[in-house]
């Protein structure tokens, strides 16, 4: 009788104790805070919060996709040719290499991937730095690899710069940025640079490319507003560090009434790092927009509501399915911000 009591007693010890297989709660390091500048905010982000650094030691970390179907968040390291992927039971490991330059030949410059997105049939699509191309890539998303298909590789005979940032319309069709910065000097003087501007371009269905915009010295991340009538592109340009808002033709095919969105000079004082970079629109037209100092955050009427100030400089945003985390490529490093329950 009291050796069934102590191996019952020994039962039930071990049946109370974590396995070894159970999800732990991991705690990351944060860094940054929430700065409030409209009441509105509170119903998009708890000021409480704290980002959370939950991958580092990158180059230049950009790009960043969550993948709902796999549960994953990619990003690219652009100076180092990967796109890394990060899981919560996984943390952050090598998913693409090289992800966007594939010539033996060896150049300067930053030369991986940028950009990614999903297609319509989920397939990723890199901005392809060094290959200097929009691209596919051909192999299905939980078996990646450094095979790709050419979307758009050239405007009336010639090679793009590098293209940076890339969103689809509903249509299917292929909106995209191409400033210099995957160049070897990353400057408009570059001697392999075919263009004498930095454009705005679109890849229609039928695998057209229209130049829909010469006039931005720096081109950088663009979104839809609600509805696709009017798309919002970010100027990376110090001296012109803004956000302009336009209008799409009737057509799609051009686009109309230029005007600044927002102009974050005032912004870029001493000490404060970043410009104008990638962001991403929510469903109720609100902006998540990298800029100096941080993220920050707008209503659709331009009027800033709030920032995520940080030390490091942001690259780019991407937000889950349900609009309620904020993923941050910042620098050397990428965060996670649970704006709320």
């Amino acid at each position: 009788m009291k050796h069934n009591f102590i191996l019952l007693l020994l039962f039930i010890f071990y049946a109370c104790q974590p396995s070894p297989q159970s999800d732990t709660i991991v705690k990351y390091e944060t860094t940054g805070s929430i700065i409030g500048y409209d009441s509105a905010l509170s119903a998009l982000i708890d000021t409480g919060a704290k980002p959370e650094i939950i991958a580092t030691g990158y180059k230049w970390s950009e790009g960043p996709l969550w993948v709902e179907a796999h549960n994953m968040l990619l990003f690219s390291d652009v100076p180092a040719n990967t796109v890394y992927k990060w899981t919560e039971a996984a943390g952050a490991e090598v998913y693409l290499s090289p992800s966007g330059y594939t010539d033996s030949a060896k150049r300067g410059g930053e030369t991986g991937s940028n950009g990614l997105i999903l297609d319509a049939t989920g397939k990723l699509v890199l901005c392809q730095h060094g290959n200097r191309q929009m691209a596919a890539m051909d192999a299905p998303l939980d078996k990646p690899e450094a095979n790709f298909t050419a979307l758009a590789k050239t405007f009336n005979g010639k090679r793009f710069n590098s293209p940076n940032d890339a969103v689809y319309n509903i249509a299917g069709e292929l909106f995209f940025t191409d400033p210099p910065y995957g160049l070897t000097t990353q400057n408009d003087n570059d001697p392999d640079k075919e263009f004498s501007f930095n454009g705005v371009f679109k890849l229609k269905t039928n695998g057209e490319v229209l130049l829909l915009e010469d006039s931005i010295t720096r081109p950088n991340g663009l979104a839809f507003l609600p509805g696709e009538k009017q798309i919002l592109i970010a100027s990376s340009d110090p001296q012109k560090p803004y956000w302009y808002r336009y209008t799409l033709s009737a057509s799609g095919d051009s686009l109309i009434d230029r005007c600044i969105f927002y102009n974050a000079l005032p912004h870029m004082k001493e000490g404060v790092t970043g410009l104008p970079d990638g962001l991403k629109i929510d469903k109720q037209g609100n902006v998540f927009a990298s800029g100096p100092g941080g993220v920050y955050i707008f209503n659709t009427a331009a009027k800033l509501m709030g920032l995520v100030q940080l030390r490091e400089p942001a690259s780019n945003v991407a937000l889950s399915p349900d609009e309620k985390t904020l993923y941050i490529t910042n620098n050397m490093q990428v965060l996670r911000l649970r704006m709320r329950k």
